[in-house]
């Protein structure tokens, strides 16, 4: 059975092709269009929709000619039907249902976060039911119970700013490039410790709620600061960027390792692009690793891809869309699956 898989939830374009009877990865092509956004601060969601158009049809086509298949191989097509950006989502929703409408194949809706966080089973098939999620990225900071595919329980969200659109306001502050992830992780490595640490909202609340707002915020009052003084320089931005990130991690662990106890839960996976940082794996294995089990997936899938959506179509087959009509969930939340 060979699910092709198309995301178009953001600003990157994946597709894939799975084969769920050998549990393997035919084919995947990735296509991000971070630099176009780069010159506006974050993402144009009509610049990303045109991109997908344009792209969509190209990186299927190398696809199947690098693998030697043909569309006549495709037994299903997986789509993102949300959350995230209306007009990409729909342009993914569009080409699948045409593409299945043609093929006359299934289409299977597949929500973008589930996707996510079954990817880890992909990359860990040793993962058992039930287990703890924390997904982390520009649009999404949850820590959900899975309790099985398709049964998840939120239960703490950020009540403002996603942790990763904070690192992308982070890093605008400092004068780094989008996305900013990627930029604050290389710029902490060569920071020094300050003498005054960042907040940490929410540390000690009685929830397993996230708030990033407020320490974006004390990071707007640094940067005023050091360029009130003139020491806004690369070492100070440096500097910030450790600070921040280091803040940032501490509230994803202990509200991680707050749920895990509570919940007596052993497993816990990171998805999600944010869940690419190299720091926050160290101090989560360092920190949770010893009692708990602690799983990412692959680097290559945190960030949104194709194969996730393939592997979750797969898992998803009979919920597949019974009309050809081209509809889109921008806000979905996990729980109304």
């Amino acid at each position: 059975m060979l699910i092709l898989g198309i995301e178009t939830s953001c600003d990157e374009t994946g597709i894939a092709l799975y084969d769920g009877e050998e549990n393997k990865i035919i084919f995947e092509s990735l296509f991000s269009q971070a630099d176009k956004h780069s010159l506006y601060g974050g993402v144009v969601p009509e610049l990303a929709a045109r991109d997908h158009t344009n792209k969509l049809l190209p990186l299927l086509k190398k696809g199947l000619d690098d693998s030697n298949m043909s569309l006549k191989n495709i037994d299903a097509i997986a789509y993102t039907k949300g959350p995230g950006l209306r007009g990409p989502l729909m342009v993914g929703s569009a080409f699948a249902k045409s593409l299945g409408f043609a093929l006359d194949v299934p289409v299977i809706p597949v929500h973008h976060m589930e996707a996510h966080l079954l990817m880890a089973k992909y990359d860990a098939p040793q993962l058992k039911y039930p287990f703890l999620t924390l997904l982390v990225s520009g649009g999404h900071t949850i820590l959900a119970k899975v309790e099985s595919s398709g049964v998840y329980k939120i239960l703490g969200q950020t009540i403002d700013d996603a942790v990763g659109e904070a690192f992308d306001k982070t890093a605008k502050l400092l004068g780094l490039r989008y996305p900013g992830g990627p930029e604050i992780e290389k710029n902490a490595a060569k920071g020094e410790k300050m003498k005054e640490s960042f907040p940490r909202p929410m540390l000690k609340s009685e929830d397993y709620n996230f708030s990033f707002s407020g320490l974006k915020t004390a990071v707007l009052y640094k940067v005023n600061l050091l360029k009130k003084k003139n020491e806004f320089t690369k070492q100070t931005i440096s500097d910030v960027s450790l600070e921040f990130q280091e803040a940032a991690i501490d509230c994803l662990l202990y509200k991680t390792k707050k749920a895990l106890i509570d919940f007596n839960l052993n497993q816990v996976v990171l998805s999600g692009g944010v869940a690419a940082n190299k720091q926050l794996r160290k101090r989560f294995n360092e920190e949770l690793g010893k009692k708990y089990t602690v799983i990412y997936p692959d680097f290559s899938h945190c960030t949104d891809n194709g194969a996730m959506i393939a592997f979750s179509g797969f898992e998803k087959l009979s919920s597949c869309d019974k009309e050809n009509n081209i509809s889109v969930n921008p806000r979905w939340s996990l729980e109304e699956i």
